[in-house]
């Protein structure tokens, strides 16, 4: 069904045209919208009354007018044309090829919206993906399935870090032929764009990535849809095609800022800090994408990036995020300015799911561990950072003084890295840091994993 409609144009704000109601139509009905000045935009139904509609304009509305302007209504909600040929292509932020090459062959058209998936049908996440990232793959461990938020701030490296993670991303066992990474740049500059697109060609990774690019000079309204699209087509390599897909979406702060400002625009009533009361449930149709299926070889992973505004973790964007998601892995803005990369802040990072994905049967049986006795061994460190600020490190205690040189040794020798580390690179440092602390003070550990480990380490140490 295919319905024109002219002359019913109400009023034109930003992103949002206004007509009157004339045809029988449905909420997020994707229409075209064509002015005066020939040029067709895509849209799709945002509001609906008995009387009044309102239609988001997924690009630039820069000479329409009321007058002139036809919509036509397609009767059918936005969808993507997805095929395992997306995989080395690059798409802007709704779905349309932008790398030059020719169109995708669509094996189907898929509802961007997604279908929620039966609870009945989820298993749970398991199994480890290895990102070449120490502190995530020792200390937080992405489990296939999983959904694990980056929390960044402004400045901070998250964008070389997303780069990295999606270069080599790698499964560890015999099915590693079937991963795939589906990246969304979300209201990024242009430059950032283009380092995404050139680090992954020159990589090879976009062999195996179909990468969507939404430029923050496109409309708001796009931005909506961009990880709705990428997020389509990860569904279809995951659970059609049986690929285990990782899926990067940054930055997650730049859809909700859109999402607040297409609210204003339709005078919704806003919450905390300008947003929509509904941003929860709004993110909640992103995240939930992630998950395992009864019977589907693959799974779909999510690793979204957000920039926390002014560092504030209690911000409703990181906050409402955490609530959705299993864990948060958190950058730092001092290990930044000390020149550590990664600057990740282990002690407030998480991964919920980790004890359901690592250990003998999906990494090594010291892996949890070695973790636990890392984690707890620098929080202590942590500790004595501050009691030296108040008596100086010369009146700590022998004990005080070794925890003090592991946390330096902890953030120069495990968090930072020069280049990615396999997960068996990454348990190595970490057991050549815990040689320099006593054995009475690795309660996390057990005997045997101590005289396995750290007995003939312990003796070079001295």
């Amino acid at each position: 069904m295919r319905l024109t409609a002219e002359g019913v144009a109400t009023r034109l704000e930003g992103p949002l045209l206004f007509l009157r109601r004339t045809l029988d139509v449905g909420l997020h009905d994707a229409v075209e919208v064509r002015g005066v000045d020939g040029r067709t935009r895509l849209g799709r139904i945002a509001a609906i009354d008995d009387e009044l509609m309102t239609i988001e304009v997924l690009e630039t509305t820069s000479g329409l007018t009321l007058a002139g302007t036809v919509v036509r209504f397609f009767g059918e909600p936005l969808s993507f044309g997805v095929s395992p040929s997306m995989l080395g292509r690059v798409f802007d932020g709704v779905g349309r090829v932008i790398d030059g090459g020719p169109p995708v062959v669509a094996r189907e058209r898929l509802r961007i919206d997604g279908l929620p998936i039966n609870p009945v049908a989820r298993a749970m996440p398991r199994d480890f993906i290895e990102t070449g990232v120490t502190t995530l793959d020792l200390m937080n461990s992405l489990v296939r399935g999983q959904k694990l938020p980056l929390f960044s701030g402004g400045g901070l490296p998250h964008d070389r870090l997303a780069v990295d993670i999606a270069t080599h991303a790698r499964l560890t066992h015999a099915d590693s032929g079937d991963f795939a990474i589906v990246f969304a740049g979300i209201g990024v500059p242009y430059d950032s764009a283009e380092y995404f697109r050139r680090s992954l060609e020159q990589s090879g990774a976009l062999e195996r990535t179909a990468l969507f690019l939404n430029l923050a000079s496109d409309s708001s309204t796009q931005r909506l849809l961009t990880p709705r699209f990428a997020l389509t087509a990860a569904e279809y390599l995951a659970f059609v095609c049986g690929k285990h897909v990782l899926v990067i979406l940054t930055d997650m702060t730049n859809y909700a800022e859109a999402l607040r400002e297409v609210s204003s625009s339709k005078g919704e009533i806003p919450s905390r800090k300008g947003f929509p009361g509904y941003m929860y449930s709004d993110l909640a149709t992103l995240f939930e994408r992630a998950g395992c299926i009864r019977g589907s070889p693959g799974t779909l992973t999510q690793l979204p990036i957000l920039t926390m505004p002014a560092d504030d973790i209690g911000h409703p964007i990181p906050d409402l995020t955490g609530y959705i998601t299993e864990g948060q892995i958190v950058l730092s803005r001092d290990l930044d300015r000390r020149g550590v990369y990664p600057p990740v802040n282990v002690l407030p990072s998480l991964s919920r799911l980790m004890k359901d994905g690592t250990g003998g049967q999906y990494t090594h049986p010291d892996h949890p561990a070695l973790a636990s006795q890392l984690y707890a061994a620098y929080a202590r460190a942590v500790q004595a950072r501050v009691l030296a600020s108040v008596v100086g490190e010369e009146g700590l205690a022998d004990a005080d003084r070794r925890y003090l040189a592991f946390g330096a040794a902890f953030e120069s020798n495990m968090v930072a890295q020069d280049g990615p580390r396999t997960l068996e690179q990454s348990m190595e440092a970490g057991w050549t840091l815990l040689a320099g602390l006593p054995a009475s003070e690795l309660s996390r550990l057990s005997d045997a994993q101590i005289a396995a480990h750290l007995s003939g380490r312990a003796k070079d140490a001295k």
